[in-house]
């Protein structure tokens, strides 16, 4: 039963690849298992050291290309050396909730860059997604990013209004929105989306950490920080 009791808290901490890993390993024995109910904490520390160790598997071998923004997709500072990636959609009503969040990152920390990796998974988000990679082109991508969620839900007329508000040159901006090289990068985000194990927006890449939904700014900065959610 206390075998089953365990098994059953680390399932629902470390996921159920943990809780295989656990019955499998001769972590399980009874010797163990006394430490483990004496030491009730250690629990959450080895449910962060399993993320950690799926997060470096997903990551490995496209971490450096994830963290390289699309030429003028970025927010914050774009040489910095702290880096935080989000993979988000215009129509995600979680992410513009999480605008505040990446500004409030940015104005405390100048040496933050910010990638955005659009990932249109909302319907009706992808002609807002490569709009935002022309305005990327024109060095205007963060005006865009403010003035497409001040201005959406997206649509043919909230994608327009809000290339105006950028000020981008627009016949110029169609162009690039439709051309091989944006479709390139969202078929290439999808990629990296799915290779991640994401399944919605928005997603992010922070301190090697791999963390998905709206959590907040405490959290992804003690991801940046290596504090986990300090």
């Amino acid at each position: 039963m206390r075998r089953h009791a365990l098994t059953v808290l680390l399932a629902l901490i470390a996921g159920f690849a943990g809780a295989a890993l656990w019955s499998v390993t001769g972590l399980g024995d009874r010797q163990t298992r006394s430490y483990l109910v004496a030491n009730p904490d250690i629990l959450p520390e080895m449910a962060s050291a399993l993320q950690r160790q799926d997060a470096q598997r997903r990551l490995a071998g496209i971490e450096d290309q994830v963290t390289s923004a699309f030429p003028g997709a970025v927010l914050g500072n774009p040489q910095g050396t702290r880096t935080l990636v989000e993979f988000s959609d215009y129509a995600c009503g979680y992410c513009k909730a999480s605008l505040p969040h990446v500004k409030a990152l940015v104005a405390a920390d100048p040496d933050l860059k910010v990638v955005i990796r659009e990932w249109p998974i909302f319907p009706g988000s992808e002609e807002a997604a490569r709009m935002s990679l022309a305005a990327a082109k024109q060095g205007k991508f963060a005006a865009f990013h403010d003035a497409m969620y001040a201005h959406g839900p997206p649509s043919p007329d909230t994608v327009r209004r809000a290339a105006e508000v950028a000020g981008l040159d627009l016949a110029q901006a169609q162009a690039t929105a439709r051309s091989e090289e944006v479709t390139r990068e969202l078929a290439q985000n999808m990629a990296w989306a799915e290779q991640l194990g994401f399944t919605g927006t928005p997603s992010w890449i922070a301190g090697g950490e791999i963390i998905q939904g709206a959590v907040g700014p405490d959290r992804l900065r003690g991801a940046l920080n290596g504090t986990g959610g300090g």
